[in-house]
């Protein structure tokens, strides 16, 4: 039998956690800085604990479920968004600008050939009135610079093993 999902599909109300209403807490949690768990809920649906928040992730309907959530790789693509805002933002702040309007898009391109990759990412800080056209210039250096950015230019090591059994506690 197939497991049901954990939402009332597309414009389902929204709990007050940000998930869809009636969601079930993870069985596994995060509670540690450096700690991440991704745990299967159904077909390509899948739960990931962080820090006690909690996010999905799935494929759109041609590819897996019921794309109810971003794929892995809009994943990515966000975390470096969210990444450069985030030093953007904080630059702003520490020049006496506001980022109140502060957005950066973001866009992307997967590979032609293989293997499966994203091959250009282009994003464009869109800053609040105010800051004067000379500080630009800084303000991207400083944004290029976030920690999801420098990971992207000295990537990590990535070890991945295999645990057979019982989820670990």
């Amino acid at each position: 039998m197939e497991p049901q999902l954990p939402h009332g599909g597309p414009g389902a109300p929204v709990g007050t956690s940000g998930l869809p209403a009636g969601a079930p807490a993870p069985v596994a949690t995060a509670g540690d800085d450096g700690h991440v768990v991704v745990e299967h809920a159904a077909g390509d649906l899948f739960r990931i604990a962080v820090r006690g928040h909690e996010m999905w992730t799935d494929q759109p309907g041609e590819a897996g479920d019921g794309d109810i959530a971003p794929t892995p790789v809009e994943m990515f693509v966000a975390s470096l968004a969210a990444c450069v805002a985030l030093c953007a933002g904080r630059f702003l702040t520490r020049h006496g600008y506001d980022r109140a309007g502060l957005r950066v898009d973001a866009g992307f391109a997967m590979a032609d050939g293989g293997p499966a990759r994203v091959a250009r990412v282009t994003l464009c800080l869109r800053v609040p009135g105010g800051l004067p056209a000379e500080r630009e210039r800084a303000l991207a250096e400083v944004a290029g610079h976030c920690a999801v950015h420098n990971a992207l230019r000295q990537p990590p090591r990535v070890e991945i093993t295999v645990a057979a059994g019982a989820p670990a506690p």
